[in-house]
């Protein structure tokens, strides 16, 4: 099995890569919040074993643009925080599973067993749009097969939007996504970027439509209003 440990805990982690890669499995490791979607990309893992509290960008941060990315790997949360409340937030950010630290290594590998079983019994659709996708394994945006010429930042708008067809993303949840850890934007910005997509769409027949107070979604041209 193929697992990427996104945990910043240098003990916790050096132990969790032994212990697992004893049992035959290979182990990916990142202790940095900011790289941890690169790593997850390119690791491409069978489970994700995700800190939430973890340097840079936080754990919650990195699910739930992961999940806007179409990114459908399983997701265990190894993590302290231990109210109803933190565990409601992080299963309804798209983990699949929720473990509480201190944890034992033998329930560990039960609940990776039991989610690597439950996603190959009903694997999930990526969510599309009128030929619009995500390419899972790079991240861009696809019509009909082809790659869009889209910048970094259009990318991750399409993507927040595409993960959730035909319902409106917040401007506060698009600027979190698009413009992630740039401390001197404007959320103002978001609707420079929206746009800039309203013309490279056009040729598509689909338009980014501006919600008054609920946010931006995607609408077929031939959809009415």
């Amino acid at each position: 099995m193929k697992l990427l440990l996104i945990e910043d805990n240098a003990a916790l982690q050096a132990s969790l890569k032994r212990s697992f890669e004893r049992r035959g499995d290979h182990v990916t490791v990142c202790g940095d919040g900011a790289r941890a979607l690169d790593r997850w990309r390119a690791a491409v893992p069978d489970v994700v074993l995700l800190d939430l509290s973890l340097p840079h960008v936080d754990g919650l941060s990195i699910l739930t643009q992961a999940r806007a990315e179409g990114l459908d790997t399983p997701v265990i949360v190894l993590t302290a925080r231990s109210t109803v409340g933190d565990r409601v937030i992080g299963l309804d950010a798209g983990a699949d599973d929720y473990l509480l630290k201190p944890f034992d290594l033998d329930e560990l590998e039960a609940r990776l067993r039991a989610v690597v079983r439950r996603r190959g019994e009903a694997p999930v659709a990526m969510p599309s749009f009128h030929g619009l996708s995500v390419d899972a394994p790079s991240g861009g945006i696809l019509h009909n097969g082809r790659h869009l010429d889209l910048t970094q930042r259009e990318t991750a708008f399409m993507r927040a939007l595409l993960a959730k067809p035909g319902h409106a993303v917040t401007k506060e949840r698009l600027f979190a996504l698009v413009f992630e850890q740039e401390s001197d934007s404007q959320i103002s910005a978001v609707e420079v970027v929206a746009y800039r997509l309203r013309k490279k769409l056009a040729p598509v027949g689909v338009q980014v439509v501006t919600l008054r107070g609920l946010g931006y979604l995607l609408q077929a041209e031939d959809d009415p209003p």
